[in-house]
C-alpha cells in the first residue's frame, strides 16, 4: 500500500506489515520520523528504540523531547567520534540516559548486549535515517554479495515479534530494500 504524505510527489511512505519507508529529505526528515513514531509506536507503550547510524543523536534527542523515555533509547554508530559527540550533546541536554554505542550494524552485536532491550534481546522499533543508503554503496564481498543483502536479516534478528523498522532512504530503484526480504524472515 502506498500513501501520499506531503504536498510533493516525491514525498510518500510505503508500508507493508510493520516495515515502512519515508522518502523525504531535508530539514524536516527528523520531524517526519518522530511523527510516524508517535503515531505507530506511542511513547506511552514504553518502547525500546534503537537507531542504526545515530550520528550525533539528533533523532534520539527529538524522540526524548517528544516524550519517549531516554533510558529506552539507544544509538548505534560505527564512528567513535560521532558517538563521543552524541554523548557530549546528551550531557548538555539532560539526556545522559540515552545510550550511544560504537558498532557496525552488519558485523557487531552490541545492540543485543547493551542491556536496553527486553529479556529477548530484541527491540520494539529500529530507526534508520540514511544508514541503509550508505550500506548500499558498500563493496560486494568475495561471493558477489552486496552488504545491503545482510540488512534484512540483521534487522529481523534485532526486532521483537510485531516490532517496527522505519527507514529513510533515497528512492532509487536498486537501493530500496525489497519488502519481501523483510517479510519472509
Amino acid at each position: 500500500m502506498r500513501e501520499k504524505s506531503g504536498e510533493r510527489d516525491d514525498r510518500w511512505a510505503y508500508q507493508s506489515l510493520h516495515f515502512s519507508y519515508i522518502f523525504r529529505f531535508g530539514e524536516d526528515s527528523v520531524e517526519k520520523m518522530v511523527g510516524w513514531t508517535l503515531e505507530n509506536v506511542p511513547a506511552a507503550s514504553g518502547p525500546q528504540i534503537l537507531e542504526i547510524g545515530s550520528g550525533n543523536g539528533t533523532l534520539l534527542f527529538a524522540l526524548r523531547d517528544a516524550g519517549y523515555a531516554a533510558s529506552h533509547l539507544t544509538g548505534l554508530d560505527y564512528s567513535l567520534d560521532a558517538v563521543k559527540l552524541a554523548r557530549l550533546i546528551a550531557s548538555t541536554r539532560n539526556s545522559e540516559e540515552i545510550a550511544f554505542r560504537v558498532g557496525d550494524f552488519l558485523r557487531d552485536s552490541p545492540p543485543l548486549t547493551t542491556g536496553r532491550p527486553d529479556a529477548s534481546g530484541r527491540w520494539d522499533l529500529l530507526l534508520d535515517k540514511g544508514t541503509y543508503d550508505a550500506i548500499s554503496l558498500g563493496d560486494k564481498d568475495g561471493l558477489g554479495r552486496s552488504p545491503q543483502e545482510a540488512y534484512p536479516g540483521e534487522a529481523s534478528r534485532l526486532l521483537k515479534e510485531g516490532g517496527y523498522i522505519l527507514i529513510t532512504c533515497k528512492p532509487k530503484f536498486n537501493s530500496i530494500p525489497r519488502v519481501d526480504r523483510f517479510n519472509s524472515l
